[in-house]
């Protein structure tokens, strides 16, 4: 018994030691390093828009008494306001309410939100970059910084769950492939080379045309496919591990066939899976931005970086659009790939 604690003691500090010897690796390549923290920089402060960027106070301040509009909707009454609707704090009667007599306003850095429309143009929409608008409005009149902010959260969100939807299912996939082979190794084979040969697009503009577009639709649709590229790579792994001489003796000591998948042969498996997380995340953010430009993906109220590339093409003279689209959806693809690059090198063997 005091062996066993000694050896579980040892592959413990073995693997821990192995761990910081791959974030050492990972932390000398510099260009990989810096490009994740700039997307967890970006990605954590997005997460918190509407603290960033909202048509919303922060903190209210009225009659000495204090009020958070961004947690509570409170109506106009509560203000000394005539409606028992929401109150809206860019209302000029409002705001000279809530702004006089001591009273107090304090708003996010940005006083719009991916859907707040700003009346208050002088001119045409889609307007041009103002010090109220720093990357201008869309067609509509709406907040273009807002709606990037918003947008860049939903497709990195919508990238972690396709990510981890379609790795897990390809993971079960090809290790059921590798590990049993023979028929079951047969049998989906030519189930993928069926299910690969699918019309994806089609697929998706027919559902598009009879369920209502949705974020879950899309996330559904994307997953019966995303898996398949992975699955081959964690086949060959276990195929290469079935017949190792650990996985025999696990077998004549008992083993139940999922003990031995999941403690032996997962772990020298993820090595692909790993390296691989950062470019199926640039592709499955791709893929969604795709179909909001088609008009297949989100619904036409939903902040996506695709819809605003769409807005950018039916108005050529609004610069504003696509440029800081591009530069937004360029950027985040390129961090996750140096990422990758990074995590690919990291987890090489053949380098120290």
């Amino acid at each position: 018994m005091t062996v066993l604690i000694k050896k579980k003691e040892q592959e413990t500090e073995e693997s821990i030691g192995l761990a910081r010897r791959r974030w050492r690796r990972f932390c000398r390549n510099r260009r990989g390093l810096y490009s994740l923290l700039v997307f967890t920089f970006f990605f954590i402060g997005s997460l918190f828009a509407e603290a960033v960027s909202n048509d919303v106070p922060l903190l209210v301040i009225y009659k000495g008494e204090t009020y958070f509009p961004l947690l509570v909707n409170y109506p106009e009454t509560t203000f000394g306001g005539d409606f028992e609707t929401e109150t809206d704090y860019l209302d000029p009667y409002m705001h000279e309410i809530l702004t006089s007599n001591g009273n107090k306003l304090f708003f996010p850095l940005n006083r719009h939100s991916f859907q707040s429309i700003n009346f208050n143009i002088d001119g045409p929409v889609p307007s041009p970059p103002t010090r109220e608008n720093i990357l201008g409005t869309d067609d509509r009149g709406r907040d273009v910084f807002a709606r990037l902010l918003y947008g860049f959260r939903l497709s990195v969100l919508f990238g972690f769950a396709l990510t981890g939807v379609g790795t897990l299912v390809g993971i079960i996939a090809g290790a059921v492939q590798g590990y049993f082979g023979g028929r079951t190794d047969l049998f989906f084979q030519r189930f993928i080379e069926i299910w690969g040969a699918m019309p994806e697009l089609y697929l998706l503009i027919i559902f598009a045309s009879i369920f209502k577009p949705s974020v879950l639709l899309l996330l559904v649709l994307l997953s019966l496919f995303s898996w398949m590229g992975l699955s081959d790579y964690v086949r060959a792994e276990f195929l290469k591990g079935r017949n190792m001489e650990y996985v025999k003796a696990a077998r004549a000591l008992g083993v139940s066939n999922i003990t031995i998948m999941y403690r032996h042969l997962l772990p020298n498996g993820m090595t692909p899976v790993i390296t691989f997380l950062p470019f199926r995340m640039s592709a499955s953010i791709l893929a969604l931005t795709s179909l909001d430009f088609l008009g297949l993906g989100v619904p036409p109220s939903t902040p996506s970086l695709g819809e605003l590339l769409a807005q950018g093409k039916a108005n050529i003279d609004a610069w504003w659009l696509s440029l800081s689209t591009f530069f937004v959806l360029v950027g985040t693809l390129v961090l996750l790939i140096f990422i990758g690059e990074a995590l690919r090198e990291t987890f090489d063997p053949r380098k120290n």
